[in-house]
């Protein structure tokens, strides 16, 4: 029989992280330049990170909801087409509503899970599970 504490280091190594501390989330904004027709994006990359969400899901959000046509180059989003940095933020709070807050306790403590094709928001912190609206 395995001994107390491997067993319990083993459920902590299977456990996934949630933030510790009582630190408000910050929603963090994209940094973009007008070059030309395009827009360019350039911290992506970073926000998709701070969001722990994969670049080209919030990459695909943002074309659909700005209807422009765009593309990753370099980690950095270039739309085709002019777009101020507030409508670009604009989404991104959209963004952050539907695929990253809780429904429940309102943290950003989650992840997105494919149930049955259906894709839901799974909260780390408090376990409630809810269905994510939009789909592409």
């Amino acid at each position: 029989m395995e001994s107390y504490e491997k067993l319990l280091e083993e459920a902590y190594a299977k456990v996934k992280v949630v933030r510790a501390g009582g630190e408000r989330f910050e929603m963090p904004k994209l940094e973009s330049q007008i070059v030309g027709k395009n827009t360019i994006v350039s911290n992506l990359a970073q926000v998709a990170g701070i969001l722990r969400r994969d670049i080209n899901q919030l990459a695909r959000f943002l074309q659909k909801e700005l209807s422009l046509p765009s593309k990753i180059e370099n980690n950095r989003l270039v739309i085709i087409g002019k777009v101020s940095s507030g409508k670009l933020n604009e989404k991104l709070a959209l963004y952050v509503e539907e695929f990253v807050k809780c429904a429940v306790c309102k943290k950003v403590d989650t992840e997105l899970v494919s149930e049955k094709g259906i894709k839901f928001k799974h909260c780390l912190a408090c376990g409630a599970k809810s269905p994510v609206k939009y789909h592409f």
